[in-house]
């Protein structure tokens, strides 16, 4: 295939402008540019000065990370000079100067590859266990074919997009990387995590999100109902509903969760499209079935 063409995306709610500022100077400075840059800015009411050439589009309202970067991507589909849209966290970093490149060589060298997931790691170079996206997995630093994939930085095929659809908005945040990731391997696409492609992040708990055990729980069913055959919906959430009860020590946070829960069950979540077993045969191969 030609040679990818990147287009950046970041998403930001206006309350880093230094990190934000870091982060493009450190894209500026790949030895292969992006061809182009989008800072969304979700409900900031106004952008900081942005650097020149980079696109700004700012919302009157916070649409979440699923809507925000849906904006991204519609703004970079408009130019129609981007094939692989990059969405990177507006507190990361990347400290190398060819991620960029290499992430280009990836797609260049594979026309099936739909998402390529970064390495997270702090300034220490550590990286959270759960910034692995591959069950009982403890090295951080061995890359493959994976179902799931990392959220603060990633590559995703523009082509792939346009046949599996974009992020689905309605899940705001949490779990909308699992819903894009299973609708891009049932349509035959790959997922993969490369781990020498690094965005170095602070060390943060989804839970520091006031809202997280509601959306967590709410979007589990939702991911569910709208991708699982129906044999294995009940089986999905009641692995989950058994690991969260062993996991959670927060009293009011089982009471969100559980309120998240009955929420997505009674809410709709957008057009049901079960994958097939095939799929589910795929992703067990790959070391993570669709009930866990």
């Amino acid at each position: 295939m030609a040679r990818p063409r990147m287009g950046v995306a970041v998403l930001t709610m206006g309350t880093r402008p230094d990190e934000l500022r870091a982060l493009l100077d450190a894209v500026a400075g790949q030895d292969e540019p992006a061809a182009r840059i989008v800072v969304v800015g979700n409900g900031t009411g106004s952008l900081p000065e942005l650097p020149e050439g980079v696109i700004g589009v700012e919302l009157p309202e916070n649409r979440g990370v699923s809507g925000g970067r849906n904006v991204a991507i519609e703004a970079l589909r408009e130019y129609g000079d981007v094939d692989v849209v990059v969405d990177l966290d507006d507190d990361g970093l990347l400290v190398d100067t060819d991620v960029l490149r290499r992430l280009g060589d990836l797609y260049e060298a594979d026309p099936t590859l739909g998402i390529v997931s970064f390495r997270i790691a702090d300034e220490t170079g550590e990286t959270q266990r759960r910034h692995v996206p591959r069950l009982g997995a403890k090295d951080p630093l061995v890359g493959g074919e994976v179902t799931t994939f990392l959220g603060g930085g990633h590559g995703l095929s523009m082509p792939m997009l346009d046949q599996v659809g974009d992020w689905p908005e309605d899940f705001f945040f949490t779990h909308e990387e699992t819903d894009l990731a299973w609708r891009a391997l049932d349509a035959d696409w790959k997922v993969v995590y490369a781990p020498e492609l690094l965005l170095q992040h602070p060390k943060t708990s989804p839970a520091r999100h006031a809202v997280y055990y509601r959306m967590t729980a709410r979007n589990r069913v939702w991911l569910a109902k709208r991708n699982l055959p129906v044999l294995l919906v009940p089986v999905y959430l009641g692995v989950w509903t058994l690991l969260t009860l062993a996991r959670t020590r927060s009293v009011p946070g089982l009471a969100a969760w559980f309120a998240g829960f009955a929420e997505g069950v009674r809410r709709p979540c957008g057009p049901r499209r079960p994958m097939r077993w095939s799929t589910v045969a795929r992703m067990t191969r790959l070391g993570r079935p669709p009930i866990i």
